[in-house]
């Protein structure tokens, strides 16, 4: 895995485990130090390596001296009507990524991206029309937890999806190594089954992903025929259905509802019966739980969500058949925080398309660098 670096220093929050572990190692120090870097990081929160109290003032001014400490900061935070919250982070590069923070009785859940953009190119998404600009790190992946508990004030994250920017298993290395880090019981201590990886399809990441760490598995599935859903979603033309399913029924399902299927109902395109019936068909076999998801406009688009009558109709078929399906309002949806809709926005940009934004923060990086 390439470190990010910054100002030719390594870029500490960009350190994997595996890295410091060698770092230290190579310093002379013992392994556990690596591990006690992350509980300052992402536990407490503190990334001035001149506190880290557990280690020797001379391992400290070394750790201050050989590493950029750099950490994202809030650019924008962006509050909804329904008291979920938008963070648009500024990283170290200058470049933008976004976490939703959605707090509710019960549980707080955070929505993390783990890349700046996407190139699965799904047209119903506004992230995917902005392509892949680069990964996010395991740091900058766990830092979206800290910086969320930190705006909590008492409260913590309970609950983590990987439903954000980007298709996690494209980044695979740095996904695993932050879903390792959020279920560790010195670190984050969430439970296994509330750390949820969603992906749209990539086969040979899911075989390894069951084996790998124990975490839930949404799949992004928005139709069960294959000439429909490779015109909607790309990665099908290279994972169909059929292999796709096969993955599935080999991966180690983790919560009571097994697997979860994504369902954008979009009018006219995946909402009918005949395609209810099709998704009946490719579930059978499955330990399945479907949350329909009225599509989400954004600008530029003109994809609309399906009627509620028809959802109500759809949602009808697939319980009849002992399937569940609950109907999923996305949260957010004012701010450009809710399902399909990130794609780095300011306040001020919320009614731009997508690549019009991608091209404003790419100037925006050109510039930081020329200064």
């Amino acid at each position: 895995m390439n470190t990010l670096q910054h100002q030719n220093k390594p870029l500490a929050i960009s350190f994997d485990e595996t890295q410091w572990i060698n770092w230290f190692m190579q310093n002379g120090e013992n392994r556990f130090r690596a591990k006690q870097i992350f509980e300052w990081f992402y536990f407490k929160g503190e990334f001035n390596p001149q506190n880290f109290s557990n280690m020797s003032l001379e391992l400290r001014q070394k750790l201050a001296t050989e590493f950029d400490w750099s950490v994202p900061t809030i650019d924008t935070l962006l509050t909804s009507n329904d008291d979920s919250e938008k963070f648009l982070l500024k990283l170290h590069d200058g470049r933008l990524a976004e976490c939703v923070l959605m707090p509710s009785e019960n549980r707080v859940t955070l929505c993390v991206s783990c890349q700046i953009g996407c190139q699965m190119g799904c047209t119903f998404c506004q992230t995917g029309k902005m392509g892949l600009t680069r990964n996010l790190s395991v740091g900058e992946i766990l830092i979206q937890i800290t910086l969320a508990n930190k705006r909590l004030n008492g409260r913590k994250v309970t609950n983590v999806v990987f439903m954000g920017m980007g298709e996690p298993l494209d980044n695979y290395d740095a996904v695993v190594g932050a879903c390792k880090n959020m279920i560790d019981p010195k670190l984050f201590g969430l439970s296994k089954h509330k750390v949820t990886v969603s992906t749209s399809g990539l086969i040979p990441e899911i075989n390894k992903l069951g084996k790998d760490v124990p975490v839930a598995l949404a799949i992004s599935l928005h139709t069960a025929d294959d000439a429909e859903r490779s015109k909607i979603m790309p990665v099908n033309k290279k994972y169909p259905l059929a292999e796709l399913k096969q993955a599935l029924l080999n991966y180690p399902v983790q919560t009571r509802h097994g697997i979860t299927f994504e369902y954008v109902m979009i009018e006219g395109v995946n909402d009918s019966i005949a395609h209810a019936k099709k998704l009946v068909k490719f579930l059978h076999g499955l330990k399945a739980k479907v949350n329909l998801i009225p599509m989400n406009p954004h600008p530029g688009s003109t994809m609309v969500a399906t009627d509620l009558e028809q959802m109500r109709k759809f949602q009808l078929y697939l319980t009849e058949r002992s399937i569940p399906a609950p109907v999923r309002y996305s949260r957010g949806q004012d701010v450009s925080a809710a399902c399909g809709q990130l794609a780095s926005k300011r306040k001020n940009e919320l009614h731009l398309p997508p690549r019009t934004v991608a091209l404003e923060r790419r100037k925006e990086y050109l510039s930081s660098k020329r200064s």
